[in-house]
């Protein structure tokens, strides 16, 4: 994944500052073969935006290397609607459309649509009103809320709650839905996010999304109405296993550390106060090293204790699973109020069972040097099973705090918390 970004860090988040006769909406409508759906469509777009929308817009039709009649719509309507235009590009790819528009693109708001306009129009303002404002920085429409109406196929639905199921187990995501044709996002955060993301197609959307998040920008969730279109040309198979490669490859970019999300962090707020106001936002880093040495710490005396009880009745191996599984529970859950600063009863059992994960890897550790010492010596004596088990918790200790960070409470880093509007 490519790493380089020379914008710098984002400003704290403010209202735009808007040019008279500027367009502040740039509306992307990526196509391929779309002839018969292109004209009424737009027409209609432009009709809405024309009518409800208070501010100069523009219209751009991506068109995707269509081989029917589609570019010839598509100049067709940048002729005769005003503030409508077309690009073409000679290669497929949703991804690669939007970000070879957004990224020429003058305005300072830029959103796009699926042409079948299978979203309610009447949820375009408040969709971008939000970073018309300042407030947020990549607005989504989610047909996942309660409030959301929805009409298409029990398989289409089992789909996208299932995809959308797998990005909050496997990449920690917190946004509802990925993959709604109908999203926004602020110009200058365009710019720094999308030499970033690398997916050129159908995973563009949760990857800039994902990034996002990680960086800790605030991304504004609209509840949409949403009728399916029955003749969609989407390869359903295809495009999963697609989605199902960029996941892996996105979630070990982030476990390694490897893409500088930290640079594209706001400040907390444009009041210098707020950040004081924040325990923990400065320093983070320093400070969870704290908290975990300090539960480690009480962890281990707690093992100990354990561990010796449970000695005194049975082998070592068993003595040592309980006591450390039972610490593990005690640690999982001091790190998570203390160390990170989790609270509520929200993914707890989520949490628990990822510090399982973990115990699995202790475990492993400390079991194997069990297991090395008894093959060393018939008898070892019982301090030194304690000083094999010490030095193998010591190291089990580093592993077990860069999972923590980086796996279990991946929220809390550095750079702010990432605060999203949930309309859920």
């Amino acid at each position: 994944m490519r790493t380089d970004t020379s914008s710098g860090a984002l400003p704290a988040r403010a209202p735009l500052a808007l040019v008279p006769g500027e367009p502040v909406l740039d509306v992307v409508i990526p196509v391929f073969n779309e002839e018969k759906d292109l004209g009424p469509c737009v027409r209609r777009l432009h009709e809405h935006l024309s009518r409800t929308f208070p501010y100069p817009f523009r219209i751009t039709v991506a068109d995707n290397a269509s081989t029917d009649r589609t570019p010839e719509v598509a100049r067709g309507l940048a002729a005769a609607l005003d503030g409508v235009r077309s690009t073409r590009l000679e290669a497929k790819g949703r991804g690669r459309a939007l970000r070879r528009v957004w990224s020429g693109s003058d305005a300072p708001v830029l959103a796009y649509m699926d042409v079948d306009l299978s979203t309610d129009l009447n949820a375009l303002l408040p969709l971008v009103a939000p970073l018309i404002s300042g407030h947020s920085d990549l607005a989504i429409g989610t047909r996942l809320a309660r409030s959301s109406r929805v009409v298409r196929g029990a398989k289409r639905e089992f789909i996208s709650r299932a995809y959308n199921l797998l990005l909050r187990s496997s990449l920690s995501a917190r946004f509802s839905d990925a993959q709604c044709g109908f999203k926004a996002i602020r110009r200058e955060v365009a710019e720094r996010l999308l030499p970033l993301v690398e997916d050129t197609g159908w995973f563009f959307d949760t990857e800039l999304l994902v990034l996002a998040e990680r960086a800790g920008l605030r991304i504004h969730e609209v509840p949409v109405d949403w009728v399916d279109d029955p003749d969609s040309t989407v390869h359903i198979v295809r495009t999963a296993a697609e989605d199902l490669k960029g996941v892996w490859r996105v979630g070990r970019a982030l476990a390694v550390g490897a893409l500088p999300l930290d640079r594209l962090a706001r400040p907390f707020g444009d009041d210098p106060r707020d950040r004081a106001a924040l325990p923990g936002v400065e320093g983070g880093l320093a400070r969870q090293l704290l908290g975990f040495c300090a539960v480690g710490a009480l962890s281990t005396v707690l093992y100990l204790v354990l561990y010796s009880a449970f000695r005194a009745g049975t082998g070592p191996q068993f003595a040592n699973g309980a006591a450390l599984l039972l610490s593990a529970f005690a640690n999982t859950a001091a790190n998570r109020r203390l160390t990170f600063g989790v609270r509520g009863r929200d993914r707890a059992v989520r949490h628990q069972a990822q510090g399982l994960v973990v115990f699995a890897i202790g475990l492993a550790l400390t079991s194997g040097s069990l297991a090395a010492l008894g093959a060393a010596t018939a008898e070892p004596a019982h301090s030194t099973e304690l000083a094999v088990l010490i030095t193998a918790n010591l190291a089990a200790t580093v592993l077990r705090f860069l999972l923590f960070r980086a796996w279990i409470f991946p929220e809390r880093r550095d750079t702010p918390v990432n605060v999203k509007d949930d309309n859920r």
